[in-house]
């Protein structure tokens, strides 16, 4: 297999390399869906113990199911072993106690979460809570006499214990809305909100069904949808807990503004709000293990989630508030203090890769890795562990010490075994506005010399995001090369790890420069790497990219054999008024409403220009995805079939924004490599 080369980057400076097996193998989509997956790494207070959870597919069942690992991270030789692995279950979320004996962690036992223990020596798991209706997830207070949890409950709520709700015999199913959010991301608005609780905890058992810690304050705390343990905190004396929380309202759809509040563990008084000067977002509350300061990020400008991320440093005895990293142009992704209270470890993106940096109390910053994406980071007394993947490579863990880094683990060697994995080279350009634009170029393993790959021209979302080093389970390039493809992705202006500016160059251009840069990246890449064929090339893209796509098709009709475009924008009048979170929308086509100013939709809007389409398309799309609503899916379909456009739809039922579920991975690659295959008379290797 190739392996990382942690080198300097220069123009079209490989990335990765190797000598191929003599038994090599291309990578699968069958590969990918059976690769285990780790997360959640702790580490115990003593520095002896990994533990994390680990994800295997159960295939059958159409599922992920996960288990409890563990290393001796003092044994040379010591090899991952199960702590925790019920087949029948899913145990998650491992966090030590204060003394490292014990393990807690969340498990579906019994059809609702709860939390229970385990010796990190082994042996039988024990019950800590017993909670009817679950939790969404756990903190462990550091005092060890306390257990913070949340749940979906209605505002108000007295405790956690869920209400008996009868209905009569004349109710309906009908839902009634009289505000916005109706429904969010991938869930129908049902009247809950994730809201805290604090249970008393001794003798390894919580009591109870604890204290609502919020008072008036309504919002769903961690954040939905996607929030979780990193946004709420413990103070170092158990008797504070800091969370943050977005108010609700009537124009919650319209605002980013999360604040950090403080909150008694008691229950008693009312919560704090510590940021409320800032109407940008405020996430990621830290306390220092010393209890003297709390880090988070922030936001400057309201109603847009994808503003530079800057460190922030709150002294708890003085109050005293200082901007750490305002001076360095990048974005704050993850942020954990180190024992010592002396510095603060996270990830910013950079030039298509994720590293950790640390940064000092008076906020001097520090690379410490290179290459590769760390997915998470655990600071110990003796070094810093990480997770880290790469284009090539899923996540395994890794130490580092100083400015040595040993690999700890190879999760999935034996199911990787043979597999021959293509090159990654990174190269750059001249784009739109004279800027240097970064892209990669992915060739095949086992590519003849003197042979041309078809062209995969992979668009990425967001729009502020990054085709980056990382490996991906949804759109993975090295799945793609293993189907034969020459795949190349362009960082175009709106992606991050450029600094700020980059980013915010895409408001307002969403069919501009961006387009101008993909277009000088297809040249670029085929005038450099002699194994593409330019002339036999594909687009594809999702959300951002699946816009991209039905751009392309008007703006770009003759440079692709077919197109292959997933949840993307096809009328953005209909998405003004379709979508949940309106001020993503809003705020990218100038900060108004359709209504109040339809010329900045219509400006870059899709549907002006089907007149021009011409391009073979598949178009997929599920039911539960809110954020881009099927039904722009089904128009774009509708619009190639009354073009007679050779098209293709598939809609997935349920689901989301994404595919996630395994045998619905399998058919969506499926389904792509073989539009891809038909077009340019390339039979999928998968």
């Amino acid at each position: 297999m190739r392996k990382l080369l942690l080198a300097s980057v220069a123009l079209a400076t490989p990335i990765f390399v190797t000598a191929i097996p003599a038994s090599a193998r291309q990578l699968t989509i069958e590969d990918v869906t059976m690769l285990s997956r780790v997360s959640a790494p702790v580490v115990s207070p003593d520095g002896r113990w990994l533990v994390w959870q680990q994800r295997e597919t159960d295939i059958a069942k159409n599922r992920g199911r996960f288990d409890l690992w563990r290393l001796d991270l003092t044994n040379k030789g010591a090899k991952p072993e199960k702590l925790v692995a019920d087949p029948t279950v899913n145990e998650t979320a491992p966090q030590f106690s204060a003394d490292g004996k014990t393990v807690f962690f969340q498990s579906d036992q019994g059809g609702e979460d709860n939390v229970w223990s385990i010796a990190i020596g082994g042996g039988a798991a024990t019950q800590v809570t017993d909670l009817k209706g679950g939790l969404g997830g756990f903190k462990v207070a550091p005092t060890g006499d306390k257990l913070l949890i949340w749940a979906d409950r209605f505002p108000g709520a007295p405790s956690s214990e869920p209400p008996m709700i009868k209905k009569g015999p004349d109710d309906g199913n009908g839902r009634t809305y009289d505000q916005l959010f109706v429904r969010h991301w991938a869930s129908w608005a049902d009247g809950t909100r994730s809201q805290l609780f604090v249970l008393p905890l001794a003798n390894g058992k919580a009591s109870g069904y604890g204290v609502p810690i919020e008072g008036a304050l309504v919002g769903d705390t961690p954040s939905k949808p996607f929030g979780g343990g990193e946004e709420v905190s413990w103070s170092a004396d158990g008797k504070t807990i800091f969370f943050a929380l977005r108010e609700a309202g009537r124009i919650e759809p319209l605002s980013t503004n999360l604040d950090i509040f403080s909150a008694s563990a008691d229950g008693s008084g009312e919560p704090v709000n510590l940021t409320a000067g800032n109407k940008g977002m405020d996430n990621l509350p830290t306390v220092s293990p010393d209890g003297k300061y709390l880090a988070w990020f922030a936001m400057k400008r309201p109603g847009y989630e994808a503003d530079r991320q800057v460190l922030m440093l709150r002294d708890l005895a003085t109050g005293k508030v200082t901007a750490l990293t305002e001076s360095w142009d990048r974005s704050v992704g993850s942020i954990a203090w180190a024992p010592d209270s002396k510095t603060i470890y996270v990830t910013a993106e950079d030039t298509q890769e994720n590293p950790i940096w640390s940064v000092s109390l008076t906020g001097k910053v520090t690379r410490l890795t290179q290459q590769g994406n760390v997915s998470a980071v655990v600071p110990t007394a003796k070094g810093v562990l990480f997770a880290m993947n790469s284009l090539t490579a899923p996540d395994d863990f890794y130490w580092l010490a100083g400015k040595k880094t040993v690999r700890l683990t190879s999760v999935n060697a034996d199911k990787l075994a043979g597999i021959d994995m293509p090159t990654v080279t990174r190269f750059s350009f001249t784009g739109a506005n004279n800027d240097t634009v970064w892209g990669y170029a992915v060739k095949p393993a086992g590519l003849k010399d003197g042979a041309k790959g078809p062209m995969a021209f992979m668009v990425h979302g967001g729009p502020q995001g990054s085709s980056n080093n990382s490996w991906s389970y949804r759109w993975n390039p090295a799945l793609f090369a293993g189907a034969g493809y020459a795949l190349v992705a362009i960082d175009f202006h709106g992606s991050t790890g450029y600094g700020q500016k980059f980013s915010d160059d895409i408001r307002n251009n969403w069919g501009g420069w961006p387009l101008e840069d993909l277009k000088k990246g297809f040249d670029a890449a085929t005038a450099k790497f002699s194994w593409i064929d330019g002339n036999n090339a594909c687009a594809l893209g999702a959300s951002y990219g699946g816009y991209m796509m039905n751009w392309i098709e008007g703006q770009w009709p003759d440079r692709f054999k077919c197109i292959v475009q997933h949840d993307g924008v096809f009328d953005a009048r209909a998405m003004a008024y379709e979508t949940e979170e309106l001020w993503f929308d809003e705020w990218e086509h100038g900060g108004k409403a359709y209504f109040e100013d339809p010329a900045a939709f219509e400006k870059w809007n899709p549907v002006n220009y089907v007149d021009k389409w011409k391009t073979p398309q598949l178009v997929i799309t599920s039911e539960g995805d809110y954020r881009i609503p099927y039904t722009q899916g089904i128009a774009a379909f509708t619009a190639l079939q009354r073009r007679d456009i050779p098209s293709r739809l598939v809609v997935f039922p349920g689901g989301s924004h994404w595919v996630l579920s395994p045998r619905e991975s399998r058919q969506w690659y499926r389904e792509v490599l073989g539009w891809l295959g038909k077009w340019t008379a390339k039979t999928p290797a998968n």
